[in-house]
């Protein structure tokens, strides 16, 4: 059994094909701040473009998720829970008209897990 650096609730799960229905294939950056807070922002796959400061975390919902490296380096301990609560998503999210948005949720590893992850 493998460890993931991401995951998501099963409400996140259902919200991510819902946007897919609407947008086709989706994608995910965890924002570092600046106009949208830090917030997982979803974005057509396309629209956001990623780049050598950017690092793969994982999939959900067949959605890859990125962060830039230099906010990983604060974060490589801890698995991120990408969960929805009621509210506006950031301006340039996709999940900002359906009145929910995604949030991060974390936790720490365990000292077995980061040995998983080689960390």
């Amino acid at each position: 059994m493998g460890v993931n650096k991401v995951i998501a609730t099963d409400t996140a799960l259902e919200l991510i094909e819902t946007i897919k229905a609407k947008h086709g294939p989706v994608m995910f950056h965890q924002s570092g701040g600046c106009c949208d807070g830090s917030s997982p922002m979803c974005y057509a796959q396309g629209d956001f473009i990623i780049g050598d400061s950017d690092v793969w975390l994982g999939d959900i919902g067949d959605a890859p998720f990125y962060m830039s490296k230099a906010q990983y380096e604060y974060w490589q301990y801890t698995q991120l829970i990408i969960d929805v609560v009621p509210g506006r998503g950031g301006m340039f999210s996709l999940e900002g008209p359906e009145g929910r948005r995604f949030l991060t949720r974390s936790r720490i590893f365990t000292e077995e897990e980061r040995r998983m992850l080689g960390l």
